[in-house]
């Protein structure tokens, strides 16, 4: 009986052990925390970052990238400057930027997670409203 327990817990050990080894950047998501808001000058852009895993906030990443264009809209071209903005909230990255006219601007991130070798990267669609 303990021989049959003890297998089964190695057992479940290597399988905890390949599935954290094969955690990788794409385990995380990006999304908007409002997928629309109004146009204008200094509109705050803000975006959650979490594990699809566990679904829980990724609190801490270092987003060292990040552009905010119309590219959905087929104007790659009308490209917005970006600031990061103190966080509110765990796993919540806020920016300030431009979104001069009504349309869809894509939000294009890449991030380092802790304990991540790997770059997060995600796009994100919101929408500029009048």
């Amino acid at each position: 009986m303990l021989h049959k327990f003890s297998t089964a817990a190695l057992a479940a050990t290597l399988s905890l052990a390949a599935s954290a080894a094969m955690a990788g950047a794409g385990d995380y998501a990006f999304e908007p925390v409002n997928a629309q808001m109004k146009k204008g000058d200094d509109v705050t852009l803000s975006v959650r970052l979490t594990n699809k895993q566990t679904g829980k906030p990724v609190a801490d990443a270092v987003i060292f990238k990040t552009r905010v264009d119309m590219a959905p809209d087929g104007m790659a071209e009308m490209e917005s400057a970006v600031a990061p903005l103190p966080s509110k909230e765990p796993g919540v990255y806020a920016f300030k930027t431009d979104l001069p006219m009504a349309g869809r601007y894509q939000v294009t991130l890449s991030a380092k997670v802790q304990g991540e070798p790997e770059t997060v990267t995600g796009k994100v669609i919101v929408t500029a409203t009048k």
